[in-house]
């Protein structure tokens, strides 16, 4: 029987909490029936490197990967935990625990790529979309144009002051020849395709549903010129919301290497468009 590895309860903070008409704001996520504004999955997905780093090694930084598909909100300063299930030396099960048992968000971890990630697997079983209205524009596997994308010292600077899990690489720019971008703005980065490749109808509400990050020649790192790339992957729905996963490429602007990929899946909830509105069609 394999050994679950437990690492230390931590309280995130609701570091969007300002941005008002959005999930993470309370009186907009109230109003969509959550308890308060939610904790970003790419937030909580920053308290797992230390426990990848302990079990795969440091080259976890360079090809490994994680992959999460988000079951429950969290609020401010609830306490969560990170878990993992060891499957093989190359591949793990990982999730998220609050303090009442409840999963946060489950998935895998891996060293090289996974072509049975968690997340990889959801988007095999996507069923097509019935109704779109937000997403009723979007073109499943039209490319972005190359998006020029660069990582700030001042944004790892802010993550850093509210971070759950600090790490040495975060701070020293010595270690892998630049400052690694911790899972939120590293997440950001590839966001820039965004505008190019899903054209929302109307004003929405989104949250994320599930995000892998996978790195091929990492880590990122502050302060460098890389280059963006996407595509949407798959497009469904669900009783309360519409549904978008798409991929992104991140490479060295220079050379064109790439370094690491995001697949993310959001949810645009209908209760918060004008056009699911009653009578609508």
């Amino acid at each position: 029987m394999t050994q679950t590895i437990t690492g230390p309860w931590r309280r995130p903070r609701n570091t969007s909490a300002n941005e008002k008409g959005g999930i993470h704001d309370d009186d907009t996520a109230q109003n969509l029936g959550f308890q308060g504004g939610t904790i970003a999955g790419s937030i909580h997905m920053e308290q797992f490197p230390p426990l990848l780093i302990d079990y795969f090694g440091e080259a976890w930084w360079s090809k490994g990967g994680m992959s999460l598909y988000f079951k429950a909100a969290t609020i401010d300063d609830e306490p969560v935990c990170c878990k993992l299930d060891p499957i093989s030396r190359t591949r793990a099960r990982i999730w998220m625990e609050n303090e009442a048992g409840t999963q946060i968000m489950e998935g895998t971890a891996s060293l090289d790529e996974d072509p049975e990630s968690e997340v990889s697997r959801r988007i095999e079983a996507v069923r097509a979309p019935g109704d779109l209205r937000m997403l009723r524009e979007v073109t499943i596997g039209a490319p972005s144009p190359d998006c020029p994308v660069r990582i700030s010292t001042e944004s790892i600077d802010q993550r850093l002051a509210v971070i759950t899990e600090p790490m040495d690489c975060y701070k020293d720019d010595s270690i892998y020849d630049g400052r690694v971008a911790p899972v939120a703005p590293f997440v950001h980065a590839f966001r820039v395709v965004e505008p190019h490749i899903i054209p929302v109808q109307g004003p929405y509400v989104g949250l994320f549903g599930s995000i892998e990050l996978q790195y091929l020649n990492g880590p990122a790192v502050a302060d460098k010129d890389y280059v963006a790339q996407g595509h949407v992957v798959a497009l469904s729905d669900s009783p309360r919301t519409e549904i978008i996963w798409y991929t992104a490429t991140l490479c060295d602007a220079a050379s064109g290497v790439p370094v690491a990929r995001m697949t993310k899946m959001d949810r645009l909830m209908k209760d918060a468009s004008p056009l699911w509105a009653e009578g609508e069609v």
